[in-house]
């Protein structure tokens, strides 16, 4: 029985069309555009695109010490990057999240931020609602239909999951593990050396805009050089946005 489940499903994402997201809708009600059948029936660590860009992506778990650097730096440029941020995030550090809302795109990161892969359908359902409702009231705007599994723990049922509420499965080409902090064995040269070893067509940036506890947040110190570097490469930053289709577009979210 589950098999046939699984088929039937990986029949409708091959077409663009997921239970639950018809029509534009997703966890929270909303309707607006959708991720195209190219993100969705897997999780996505690279985008679908062969121009020189690539995707800056923040998570908010923690505390929110970076927050303010990493929107200013972001601001100065002029570019666009996607933040992630649990529900309990949202429900405790509300001006953060708005502030994130107000100039950037807000993806959804789990309520409690859980290993999905341990969780039941339900528990996964209950987690990417109860984030979508927190992320909501704190930003006052439309959260975009993608989300990042906590600790990248994905399976091709908890995608299948996460698909059915409206939502492509966000992931990263590389995490610079800036989160680790100096007592992680982190530094900011580090830091920047495993962002630019990924830079390729459609990569994906995972940074942190808090630390694990040590006050240190060295993704925020390393943006400035990180992002330099994507400049002195040739490489431009891509709003994850421009991902999203109409529904009367789904299908055509190539960026070529």
């Amino acid at each position: 029985m589950e098999s046939t489940r699984r088929g039937v499903l990986a029949g409708l994402l091959a077409a663009g069309l997921v239970p639950g997201a018809a029509g534009g809708a997703v966890a929270g009600g909303a309707v607006g555009p959708r991720p195209p059948a190219s993100l969705l029936g897997h999780e996505i660590r690279r985008l679908p695109t062969s121009r020189k860009v690539l995707a800056l992506t923040f998570n908010a778990a923690w505390d929110d010490s970076g927050v303010d650097t990493v929107l200013a730096e972001l601001r100065r440029r002029r570019l666009k990057a996607t933040f992630f941020p649990t529900g309990r995030f949202a429900r405790d550090r509300p001006r953060a999240v708005r502030a994130m809302g107000a100039e950037h795109g807000l993806g959804n990161h789990s309520y409690s931020h859980p290993y999905f892969d341990g969780l039941s359908t339900g528990q996964r359902e209950r987690e990417v609602r109860r984030a979508d409702t927190a992320i909501r009231a704190a930003a006052g705007t439309e959260p975009l239909p993608f989300f990042r599994f906590p600790y990248s723990s994905t399976t091709a049922e908890s995608v299948a999951d996460v698909n059915r509420l409206g939502y492509a499965a966000i992931e990263f080409t590389t995490d610079t593990n800036g989160y680790l902090g100096p007592g992680g064995g982190m530094t900011v040269e580090r830091v920047v050396e495993r962002a630019v070893d990924a830079f390729a067509p459609g990569a994906i940036i995972q940074m942190h805009v808090g630390s694990t506890g040590d006050g240190v947040v060295l993704d925020a110190q390393a943006l400035p050089r990180v992002l330099d570097a994507v400049r002195a490469r040739g490489y431009g930053v891509v709003d994850l946005r421009a991902f999203l289709v109409p529904d009367e577009q789904r299908g055509a979210g190539r960026l070529g």
